[in-house]
């Protein structure tokens, strides 16, 4: 069976600290969601609707994506739909996902930071070729 490298952007370790103090179960949470999410999309081709491919980053060297079913156990009666998100890079090629961002969506206006996002996605093309 195919097994998936996990990275972390510096930024995504950031985030992760700074709503870890809020949130405990993060890391936990972050576990259960490579098992549940990603490791079922990306490798039993199973879509529970947990994640999301970005559109705008469709490519064959990487693809974004965005996992909007989040359990967080801090988040009590919140289920899947706590409101945090978490934005990865999936390389196909290489089996490997590494995380950009995890934030908490309180607003309706907050989002990923495409910006940064498009960045990194531009700088990892560039180093491919």
């Amino acid at each position: 069976m195919k097994k998936i490298e996990y990275l972390r952007n510096s930024r995504f370790e950031k985030q992760i600290k700074k709503l870890t103090r809020k949130y405990p179960t993060l890391e936990e949470d972050l576990f259960e969601a490579q098992k549940g999410a990603i490791e079922l999309f990306h490798i039993h081709n199973l879509n529970n609707d947990a994640v999301r491919l970005v559109p705008k980053f469709d490519r064959k060297i990487v693809q974004i994506y965005k996992i909007k079913k989040f359990t967080c156990k801090a988040l009590k009666g919140k289920g899947s739909k706590s409101g945090i998100r978490i934005i990865y890079a999936f390389y196909p090629q290489e089996f490997k996902v590494e995380f950009l961002e995890i934030y908490f969506k309180e607003k309706s206006n907050s989002d990923m930071d495409y910006d940064f996002v498009y960045k990194y996605v531009e700088i990892n093309i560039k180093s491919e070729q």
